[in-house]
């Protein structure tokens, strides 16, 4: 017993010395690692030219053919990418995640290129639209769980918190920027210059990965990808995922709430239908999403010592649903703009925590795959929600269906917090979950 309790005062006195260690960084401190920084600079610029080539496109569409379900059918498109992002995981703990990066990257811009030419020649159609969406997300998600399972490599364990948030709210930093940009660009000079900065931005995420000087070898190096080790490496992590004491219930929670409020992209159809606005409606909402993500990632920072994580994002998905409410409500832009920070901010908090405890919860030869996982949901949810949203404000209405969803999201908070009481008594304590999970996992 008194080994019990010396092994348990070691425990809690290396909790409290993480705490103040990760309470003690600047918000910047991350930024002081080579490696991290361009990890960081590769991973926003591939954010930003996603976010632009999504903005142009959907803008270009509702523009084209002013149906909300035209626009709603990209989500359909972008289901595709949902069984590739499970092998993109197994992918990233298998082979070299900096050329995995790189290499899917290289698609996103040369299919950018491709659509730069089509918007300049006056060839441009809906079907080029659909067509880089479905191939550019599925070879995106490919690389998409190589960049957090680098985190782990690029910083100090000791870092591994702020430079989660970090890189999250540095992201978010580029939706705030991209907006901006395409409504400048694409406002004053139309589709085709749009999508040329589109590719510019893209080719820096293509040389950035190779510009990290740590290794982006797997773990075992020796691992070769066949048919039975991909097999063996996805049941390994399912069953890593499923076992875990928050993750599933936080997934649930995710898609529970996304599926019927997803709103981001759909932003030309909130724009007209609420506030009778273009593309300029657009890439003001838009922004003001990424202010509010940077205010809610920044905020995950600073809550750095609050050891109840779970029902940290419980409460800040509750006050999500309430703002979606007023959201639908009130068709005042300036109002909207507000509102639409508040979502960016309390959605941040629970991607930004989820981030978290996947990196400090997970080992290692696992990142790729807890990260796919995370990945898997969060994409599976935006694209059926997007789907959704857009035929459902087709229906009924854009502000009809964000109110739905706000009522249907408090009703899946609750559920969630009676139903899977993992989230609510999460409590943090990375270094003995981390041991646990390297010892469960074996």
């Amino acid at each position: 017993m008194a080994v019990d309790d010396t092994q348990a005062s070691a425990g809690e006195a290396q909790e409290v010395a993480q705490a103040q260690t990760e309470v003690a960084l600047k918000p910047w401190s991350a930024f002081a690692h080579y490696d991290f920084t361009m990890l960081w600079l590769g991973g926003t610029a591939a954010s930003t030219a996603m976010t632009l080539r999504l903005l142009i496109s959907a803008q270009w569409l509702y523009d084209e053919t002013g149906s909300a379900v035209t626009l709603g059918l990209l989500g359909v498109v972008q289901l595709s990418q949902i069984p590739v992002v499970v092998f993109g995981g197994i992918l990233s703990d298998l082979v070299d995640r900096k050329k995995l990066m790189a290499m899917t990257q290289f698609v996103s811009f040369a299919s950018l290129l491709g659509l730069t030419l089509a918007a300049f020649t006056g060839t441009l159609a809906v079907w080029h639209i659909f067509l880089v969406q479905g191939v550019t997300g599925m070879f995106n998600v490919l690389g998409g769980s190589a960049r957090p399972a680098m985190i782990a490599r690029v910083v100090p364990r000791s870092h591994l918190s702020h430079a989660v948030s970090t890189n999250t709210a540095t992201f978010q930093v580029a939706s705030i920027v991209s907006p901006l940009a395409f409504l400048w660009v694409y406002e004053a000079s139309g589709a085709d210059w749009a999508f040329a900065l589109a590719a510019v931005v893209s080719a820096i995420s293509v040389i950035a990965p190779y510009l990290i000087r740590v290794s982006g070898k797997p773990a075992d190096s020796t691992a070769k990808v066949t048919f039975t080790s991909t097999w063996t490496s996805l049941r390994e992590g399912f069953n890593f995922v499923r076992r875990h004491r928050i993750l599933p219930g936080l997934y649930l929670l995710d898609i529970g709430v996304t599926v019927f409020s997803f709103y981001r992209f759909l932003f030309p159809i909130f724009a007209d239908q609420l506030y009778g606005l273009g593309a300029s409606g657009t890439g003001l909402l838009t922004s003001v999403n990424g202010v509010g993500g940077v205010v809610g990632s920044a905020l995950v920072l600073y809550a750095a010592k609050m050891p109840r994580k779970g029902v940290l994002v419980l409460i800040a998905t509750a006050l999500y649903a309430v703002l979606l409410i007023a959201f639908g409500s009130i068709h005042i832009f300036w109002i909207g703009l507000i509102v639409v920070a508040c979502l960016g901010a309390t959605d941040a908090v629970g991607m930004v925590t989820r981030q978290t405890v996947v990196q400090l919860t997970t080992p290692d030869r696992l990142l790729g795959r807890a990260s796919s996982a995370h990945s898997f949901a969060a994409m599976s949810a935006n694209h059926v929600g997007q789907y959704e949203v857009a035929q459902m404000s087709a229906i009924v209405g854009a502000g009809p269906t964000m109110i739905i969803g706000g009522f249907v999201s408090i009703v899946v908070v609750g559920l969630i917090w009676k139903f899977v009481p993992g989230v609510a008594s999460y409590r943090y304590a990375p270094d003995a979950e981390r041991d646990a999970a390297e010892d469960s996992s074996r």
